[in-house]
């Protein structure tokens, strides 16, 4: 993981700080609370509450070293290009040639993905068609079930 460098915007590295920062400070001493009183409960080798926290800690500490890493190895982009092409922040308003529906995207880097929330990673197949264009392009994006023709209706 030392080699990966993780794109984010400024409110991408932020929220992975704050994430950060409540699993520290709360959630993890919640979760070792949760296993002092487990212990308490006397024989450890059918304790489902005991195995259930570790199982809790264990998924806690990962998702930690997750985010330290993110933050380790993060690549702020904190500026949108100002020559009007799209960028890992760009906010960017697409229509679907085909459908006639407008979509709109907020171009994100992969730690900070969340397609239902229209934040698409540059590295997805939408986000790689359309960076670098500009209002007024078109691009075809290879979905797997078939081809999407999109016209750039704004680039923020």
């Amino acid at each position: 993981m030392s080699d990966m460098e993780f794109v984010l915007t400024p409110n991408g590295f932020e929220n992975v700080q704050n994430e950060l920062t409540d699993l520290l400070t709360n959630k993890r001493p919640a979760i070792i609370e949760r296993i002092r009183q487990a212990r308490q409960l006397g024989d450890l080798s059918e304790n489902f509450d005991y195995d259930d926290a570790k199982r809790g800690q264990a998924i806690l500490e990962s998702r930690i070293a997750e985010l330290k890493a993110i933050i380790s190895h993060a690549s702020v982009v904190d500026e949108v290009s100002t020559d009007g092409s799209i960028g890992v922040g760009s906010r960017v308003t697409v229509k679907d040639l085909d459908e006639g529906v407008q979509d709109v995207y907020f171009i994100v880097g992969p730690a900070e993905s969340n397609p239902a929330a229209g934040k698409i990673s540059h590295e997805s197949r939408v986000g790689e068609a359309l960076m670098g264009k500009k209002t007024g392009d078109k691009v075809v994006v290879l979905a797997p079930s078939a081809a999407i023709n999109y016209e750039i209706v704004s680039v923020e």
